[in-house]
């Protein structure tokens, strides 16, 4: 009896313990990380200007009637050089013909440069680094020799004398600028793919058996794919930088096509009675690439420690 009476007791003691202990259900995360979102926004007003700049342009290149329904290549000569305005937001130029028009459909060309260029950059100098990276060697040696090449001579130059080769037009400045920038995407890709390898789970993928073409599409390159879009990212300002500076010379499409660098250059002439030909265009294209910037250094480091 008494027996009985001390053993229940101390079930129901142990029992009661482990079912308070027992954790309840994690809910989910959602909501967690939606605030966690809206403080990191929240705190970076920046941040949150240079996405609503960066969302506009690419808008403005795809859908370029949502900002205007003046056509860019139609001038009318009495309103020439009317200066910002309710009628011209942007003024006019020598032809009559609205500078913000063709701002905004400007925006087409320059975006389809940038992207070309991002891209062809991404691209081989992303192979480059990869093989330099996981086949090492002297397939290495030789393709590092190489991108050393391309970094001694200093990109503006090396875009100059490609375009020079290749001839004039968009597609070609956008070709040129993207392979001036493939030794630092090369060099970046290079450097993650080395850290990468040496990894312990990349050794226990090869221990495995893995064969290398698995080791390097599962493990290696998506592990190593985090700063080098980062990298396209900030790219993407400079891109549009180059190609700017580029339609500026003269090497982008041919006129009428109202590139923003091209709009840059044909308003230079008339700096004294028409600021704005070449001021706002140039605000412009300042505005897109301290924007792509902004957005490249939040990616970079910023919202890492804020996880």
């Amino acid at each position: 009896m008494s027996r009985s009476l001390v053993t229940e007791p101390a079930t129901q003691a142990g029992l009661e313990p482990q079912a308070a202990a027992t954790p309840p259900a994690p809910g989910p995360r959602l909501g967690v990380d939606v605030r966690r979102l809206l403080r990191f926004f929240l705190s970076r007003p920046g941040l949150v200007l240079s996405l609503v700049v960066v969302v506009l342009v690419v808008l403005a290149a795809f859908w370029p009637t949502l900002f205007t329904a003046r056509d860019p290549l139609l001038g009318v000569p009495a309103d020439n050089f009317q200066p910002p305005g309710v009628h011209h937001w942007f003024g006019s130029d020598e032809l009559g013909r609205d500078t913000y028009s063709r701002v905004v459909h400007g925006v087409a060309l320059s975006l389809k440069a940038t992207l070309i260029a991002v891209t062809v950059a991404f691209a081989v100098g992303g192979a480059l680094g990869l093989v330099a990276g996981f086949v090492g060697r002297w397939v290495e040696d030789v393709l590092m020799r190489f991108v050393d090449v391309l970094l001694s001579i200093p990109a503006l130059f090396l875009s100059l004398a490609l375009v020079t080769a290749l001839g004039y037009g968009t597609v070609k400045v956008a070709v040129a600028v993207g392979i001036a920038s493939v030794a630092s995407f090369a060099r970046v890709m290079r450097a993650e793919v080395l850290r990468v390898r040496q990894a312990v789970f990349v050794e226990a993928a090869r221990s495995s058996g893995a064969r290398w073409y698995s080791v390097l599409g599962r493990h290696v390159l998506p592990n190593a794919m985090g700063p080098v879009i980062v990298l396209a990212t900030l790219d993407f300002g400079t891109a549009v930088l180059a190609v700017s500076s580029l339609s500026f010379l003269g090497y982008g499409a041919a006129p009428p096509a109202p590139e923003w660098g091209t709009l840059v250059s044909d308003g230079r002439n008339y700096l004294a009675n028409a600021w704005w030909l070449s001021t706002l265009p140039g605000l412009t294209v300042a505005a897109t690439v301290l924007a792509t910037n902004r957005i490249a250094r939040a990616l970079d480091g910023e919202w890492a420690k804020q996880r």
